[in-house]
């Protein structure tokens, strides 16, 4: 992997000092610069009030301009008190100048305190813009301020805002998170919204997200075709569109989804660019990973908006490669969008980073994980050493992975590291580090069965039967139920779920003889039941007949019962839980047999089954 060399931070400092002598006679414009480039390092503050003090020395006094850019140094380096007296002091200042003052408050203080920096705004007759709104729509979010959010859309609506990417995200989490669904009361958010004589666009709206937002994919999707069949004035806007959307996502609905694309597309919505973001995210979840590249091409195809140059689009179908285990591409569109001129946040980088831990880009991944705050200013995070975590314990180099955990003194260490050493341990079958881990995430999330489950895994593994039974005794006393295994497909725009031993479908028979024969077949041709994925110390005939009732098993199996015959449609299933070893290998088999293309998506990835392989090479 090639890096482009760039100037450190003195260089760049020394060349912007030196043209600032060269300067005579000196303007305020002059130290513009040089306050810009402090504010892209931390720890520059001691330099800034220097150069501040420079400045008032030789009699001059910053205009709009200048004051907007020392107030984003001082508030990004939590100086608020003289980003304010700063900006006091300018007798005309600029939405410029205001908008820097929003971003650190929002980022150090509360949201009531930014929303009134964003009141002195308005009151100076000065227009917010694209980046004002955001932090304004976050904050009204964060205080559940729906009719003040209402409003900010309706000033959105004014000053043609709407169509900003970034506006129009923060309106979309605006009312998923304002809507009558928070604190999860969903009935008694139905109840309100049955009993309204009349609904508007933004209640529909946001019962829609909000169902979307709380897993209940079936009645978003059910509410949306309600709301077109109404019948009245209220019809979906491109908002209802992005709320609607994750619906699809949630359960893998890709029919559906193509179908709210359609009409999308024929209502003139599909060319807004939050909606195709939305799209970009649909497709990829749901496994149609050409068609979310299609409509990412096509944001950046478009020649009246700056969305080439705007982070969300490439954030999406990073995360998009990252998801499918295509670590190789993910990488090569981050270096497509740094050529761009588009600089990475945090949010890259935990999609770069996962795609290249689940595609074994070990060296790969500690390189972009080194060059987050040596070359993009961009400091690690929790999630970030999750990553790579996740990425050292994948290839077995889980002595280094603990060495980073010991070495997080900034970040706190929380659940999502431990669970990937843990998840490594399962893996890689140590005993002494996967009890480390598990005795920690014990105490940060007690109620997380799946942290039990993978301890059982590794003392099962090592024939701890006792230690399996008291494990489950502990979960007994706790009160905490292990997570059910379920998957799900679609067939002729149905969604058709299963869980595992399941009897209750109308085909069970006809999937049970199926599966039957399957086991014959593919014995063989070489198929060994993995039995260590059932965690009873039972016979292994018993572990056999256990390992037939896996959820993904009956899916897949009813999935080449309802194929149309000479097709070559994809059989798409996804699981709420971790792919087992197991159900991995007979995946691989029937793709062989069959010819049939599967895809499954678990928890944490896409599988991508063809002719007797996985796309994840075995390396998931």
């Amino acid at each position: 992997m090639v890096f482009l060399k760039q100037p450190t931070k003195e260089q760049e400092l020394s060349s912007l000092l030196q043209t600032l002598h060269e300067h005579h006679p000196l303007h305020p414009r002059h130290y513009a610069p040089i306050f810009q480039l402090l504010t892209r390092f931390r720890g520059s503050l001691s330099q800034a009030k220097q150069l501040h003090a420079h400045l008032t020395l030789r009699g001059l006094r910053p205009d709009a301009f200048l004051a907007a850019k020392m107030v984003a140094l001082y508030s990004s380096s939590r100086d608020r008190r003289t980003a304010t007296l700063l900006s006091r002091q300018v007798p005309c200042p600029s939405t410029l100048l205001f908008n820097a003052l929003i971003r650190g408050h929002s980022l150090f203080a509360s949201p009531l305190e930014t929303l009134d920096v964003f009141r002195q705004m308005q009151s100076h007759g000065l227009p917010p813009d694209h980046f004002s709104f955001p932090f304004a729509l976050k904050c009204c979010a964060e205080l559940q301020f729906l009719p003040l959010g209402q409003s900010l859309h309706s000033q959105c609506l004014r000053f043609g805002l709407e169509k900003d990417v970034y506006v129009g995200s923060s309106l979309v989490n605006m009312y998923a998170k304002c809507g009558y669904m928070k604190f999860g009361a969903v009935e008694m958010a139905k109840e309100l919204f049955d009993d309204m004589p009349k609904r508007n666009i933004v209640t529909w709206t946001a019962m829609i997200s909000g169902y979307s937002q709380n897993g209940m994919a079936d009645s978003a999707l059910s509410l949306f075709e309600d709301m077109k069949r109404e019948g009245s004035q209220v019809q979906p806007n491109w908002v209802t569109i992005v709320s609607v959307l994750p619906a699809c996502a949630h359960s893998a609905a890709l029919e559906q989804g193509q179908r709210i694309h359609d009409y999308a597309t024929a209502m003139g919505m599909d060319a807004h660019p939050t909606v195709r973001i939305a799209l970009v995210t649909m497709y990829a979840k749901c496994g149609n990973l050409v068609a979310a590249r299609r409509c990412f091409t096509s944001i950046l195809g478009e020649d009246d908006n700056n969305s080439k140059n705007d982070l969300v689009p490439w954030n999406a179908m990073i995360a998009a490669y990252a998801s499918h285990g295509l670590g190789a591409e993910a990488a090569t569109l981050f270096e497509d969008m740094i050529k761009t001129g588009v600089r990475p946040d945090s949010v890259t980088f935990t999609s770069l980073l996962s795609g290249c831990s689940h595609s074994g880009l070990v060296e790969d991944g500690l390189k972009y994980f080194d060059s987050m705050r040596t070359v993009y200013s961009v400091e690690p995070q929790a999630e970030h050493y999750a990553c790579v975590v996740d990425l050292l314990g994948r290839a077995g180099r889980l002595d280094e992975a603990v060495g980073i955990i010991e070495r997080m003194n900034v970040v706190e260490v929380g659940p999502s590291v431990w669970g990937s050493l843990l998840s490594a341990c399962r893996t890689f079958r140590n005993l002494e580090y996967g009890e480390m881990a598990a005795n920690r995430l014990f105490v940060l999330e007690p109620e997380n069965s799946g942290n039990y489950v993978l301890l059982c895994n590794i003392y099962a593994d090592f024939g701890k039967w006792e230690e399996v039974k008291k494990l489950r005794s502990l979960l007994k006393e706790r009160g905490i139920r292990k997570s059910p295994g379920c998957s799900w497909t679609e067939i002729n725009g149905k969604i058709h779920a299963f869980f595992e031993g399941d009897k209750s479908h109308p085909q069970s028979r006809q999937i049970q003889i199926l599966l039957e024969d399957l086991d014959k077949k593919m014995k063989a041709a070489g198929y060994v039941p993995d039995t260590r994925y059932v965690l009873h110390d039972i016979s292994e005939e018993e572990k056999e007949c256990s390992l037939k009732t896996h959820s993904e098993k009956l899916a897949i199996a009813f999935g080449l019962l309802n194929a149309s015959p000479g097709t070559v449609r994809v059989l798409r299933v996804t699981k709420n839980l971790r792919i087992c070893g197991d159900c991995h290998m007979f995946a691989k088999f029937i793709s062989n047999i069959y010819s049939q293309e599967i895809i499954i998506r678990d928890v944490n990835r896409f599988h991508h089954f063809k002719t007797g392989t996985c796309s994840c090479g075995d390396h998931w």
